[in-house]
């Protein structure tokens, strides 16, 4: 008799099929390929989620500080596209409004152009010093 034949007992010679053995080795064989195609997918989706919440979570930060001490209101008309990235907000549920849509866009916008806002700055104060100085001397000659 070989190795998978054996003797059941009744003098019959009973033949067993590796089966369990095969899907043990096909199993270990896939193992030291790697990481099936089902657990890379896992992984690439979980690492998705993460950049997922951590985008929620800047946003959020954002948000905050957008929507913080907002005491002025502004009256402004919007295109049609603008008006269409407002409404994605309030959809998505980042915003409660379009008012906070527009504000947290406002805030976001000028955070991207600090730079453009300080030179501005400082051209105008120096405009605001040259009205002044011509004041005093329209001012003096009135004398």
């Amino acid at each position: 008799m070989t190795d998978t034949e054996k003797d059941n007992g009744t003098g019959d010679v009973v033949v067993e099929e590796p089966v369990v053995e095969e899907a043990a080795a096909e199993e270990k064989a896939a193992d030291d390929k790697g990481p099936s195609t089902v657990d890379a997918a896992s992984k690439t989706i979980n690492e998705a989620f993460k950049q997922v919440e951590k985008q929620v979570g800047n946003i959020s930060k954002a948000l905050g500080s957008a929507l913080q001490d907002r005491a002025n209101v502004v009256m402004v008309r919007v295109n049609d596209d603008s008006l269409h990235y407002l409404d994605m907000l309030v959809e998505a549920d980042i915003t409660k409004s379009r008012s906070e849509s527009a504000a947290f866009l406002i805030n976001e916008g000028i955070k991207v152009n600090e730079s453009l806002f300080n030179k501005i700055r400082e051209i105008t104060d120096q405009i605001v010093a040259l009205k002044s100085e011509l004041r005093e001397v329209v001012a003096v000659e009135d004398e």
